[in-house]
C-alpha cells in the first residue's frame, strides 16, 4: 500500500497536497475508494480516498496502525560536507536505516565550498530525498535535514544530545575497539545520539580536540578505514542491531 506524509490530518480525515497529488492521480492512477497509508507527526493510519481535486486528495481514516518502524533512540548524523553527490547517498541510505536528523557542517578539510545563494535549492533536494526514502522504507517520520552549519554552530547544536561520538580514523589505526560498544550499552530507549563524521580528508586534530572539549567521545568503527559515505551506514547498522535485533 502506497505511503504518503501529510501536512494536514486529524482523527478522521487526511488532506494530501503538493507533488503527492500528481503521484496519486497520474503515476499510481488511484481513484475514490482506493486505500493508502498516511503518516502525520509520527502516527500512521490506513486511509480510504474520498475525494480528488486538481490540487488535493482527501481521505478518510479507516484505522490507526501501530508504528514499530522507528529506531528506539534518536540518531543524528553530522557529516562534514563531502564532494559530489555523496551526501545525497548518505541521506537516502541513512533514512532507510533510521536516522532522525542529518546535520551537514563545514569542516576544515571540506573541499566543497557552501554557496548560501544556491544552498536553498540543494537543501530542498536533500529534504525531498529524505522524504522519498522514508516512504520507501515505511518510516513514520521524515528525517530533518539541516542547512549546513559552521563548525562552531555544530558545537552549540550538539548540546541538546545525550551522547556524542566522533568517528576518528586515527583511533582505528591505534586499535581502539571499545568506545562505540560502551556508548551503545549505556544508551537507553528515548535518548539521543549525535555522530560526527569528517569529509574525505577526515577531521583535523584541532577539530577533534574541540569536539572532545564539548563532551564528544572519539572512537573507531572497526579496524578498517571507512569512506565518509560509508561510516554513517556502519554506525546506523550497529545501532539497529544493538537495539532492534540483539534483544
Amino acid at each position: 500500500m502506497q505511503r504518503y506524509f501529510v501536512d494536514d490530518m486529524n482523527d478522521t480525515h487526511a488532506t494530501i497536497t503538493g507533488e503527492d497529488v500528481h503521484h496519486i492521480t497520474r503515476v499510481m492512477r488511484m481513484s475514490i475508494g482506493d486505500n493508502i497509508i498516511c503518516c502525520y507527526n509520527g502516527k500512521v493510519a490506513r486511509c480510504s480516498i474520498t475525494e480528488i481535486t486538481n490540487d488535493s486528495v482527501f481521505a478518510y481514516v479507516v484505522e490507526w496502525v501501530e508504528n514499530i518502524n522507528e529506531l528506539p533512540i534518536k540518531v543524528c548524523i553530522a557529516s562534514g560536507l563531502p564532494k559530489g553527490d555523496k551526501l545525497e547517498y548518505v541521506i537516502q541510505k541513512g533514512t532507510e536505516l533510521g536516522t532522525a536528523e542529518f546535520v551537514p557542517f563545514i569542516a576544515a578539510r571540506s573541499i566543497v565550498k557552501w554557496d548560501e545563494k544556491k544552498g536553498h535549492k540543494k537543501t530542498e533536494r536533500w529534504s525531498k530525498i529524505a522524504k522519498e526514502a522514508a516512504e520507501q522504507s515505511h518510516r513514520a517520520v521524515i528525517p530533518n535535514v539541516q542547512t549546513p552549519l559552521s563548525f562552531q554552530n555544530l558545537l552549540s547544536y550538539s548540546e541538546s544530545y545525550d551522547y556524542k561520538l566522533i568517528a576518528y580514523e586515527e583511533d582505528a589505526k591505534r586499535g581502539e575497539r571499545s568506545n562505540l560498544a560502551r556508548v551503545l550499552s549505556e544508551l537507553i530507549e528515548g535518548q539521543s545520539l549525535l555522530v560526527v563524521i569528517g569529509p574525505e580528508g577526515g577531521l583535523s586534530e584541532k577539530e577533534v580536540a574541540k569536539l572532545e572539549e564539548h563532551g564528544f567521545i572519539s572512537c573507531s568503527f572497526g579496524p578498517r578505514i571507512l569512506r565518509t559515505e560509508t561510516a554513517p551506514l556502519y554506525v546506523l547498522s550497529a545501532v539497529s542491531y544493538h537495539f532492534e535485533l540483539a534483544r
